[in-house]
């Protein structure tokens, strides 16, 4: 909470980039943004609570946001077919 912005925007970055690489699947684009909002909207509650009485204006915190945050992306398009796995016999359970 106390840290420089640079230095939780680049954990922050960090953060939303792996989950969007984990979970980046073609069903899960809606679900990804979900994420990244959220991160930014709690991130933006910690930053106005740890000055005394100043608050960061939405106008500036978009702009952290959209320089910090990575925009989600799907990774991996088709799981269903990559994930098809068969043996000698084409039958999955041998």
């Amino acid at each position: 909470m106390h840290r420089p912005v640079a230095e939780q925007g680049q954990y922050l970055r960090a953060v939303v980039g792996g989950h969007a690489r984990y979970f980046g699947v073609s069903c899960n684009g809606a679900r990804i943004q979900a994420f990244r909002f959220q991160v930014a909207r709690l991130w933006h509650r910690a930053l106005c609570r740890r000055s005394q009485g100043k608050q960061v204006a939405w106008k500036r915190m978009h702009k952290l946001v959209a320089h910090w945050l990575p925009s989600p992306r799907i990774c991996h398009p088709y799981p269903a077919q990559r994930l098809i796995a068969t043996t000698q016999g084409k039958s999955r359970m041998r």
